[in-house]
């Protein structure tokens, strides 16, 4: 049996557990939103380059496509821009939930490899 300073023990532990605390990353869910299906290529390859940078420093990314008015109609139109999307960051991230429709947006999740 060893005889030691308690105070120094409980500190030490509070040392440790705060360190181990700093290796920790918590994965936080950031969202990408398109305003319209009919985004154009250059801002779609923006937007991807947004989601790359989350999905780098470990974070998932929900990206989303809002529709309006009588673009219910074509909700394929949503659903090829984000398995568009999917295809430029798989090389990043694989996907965690495929495109469905919540109301009156899409969305999919991508989560970092």
């Amino acid at each position: 049996c060893k005889i030691m300073d308690f105070g120094k023990y409980k500190y030490e532990q509070s040392k440790r557990v705060k360190e181990s605390r700093k290796k920790q990353h918590v994965t936080q869910l950031k969202e990408i939103r398109f305003k319209t299906p009919k985004i154009s290529e250059h801002d779609l390859e923006y937007r991807a380059e947004q989601a790359r940078d989350f999905l780098k420093h470990g974070n998932k990314v929900k990206v989303s496509v809002r529709f309006w008015g009588r673009e219910m109609t074509h909700v394929e139109l949503g659903q090829r821009k984000l398995e568009h999307m999917a295809q430029i960051l798989e090389d990043v991230g694989t996907i965690e939930q495929r495109p469905r429709l919540e109301g009156r947006s899409m969305s999919l999740v991508l989560m970092p490899r």
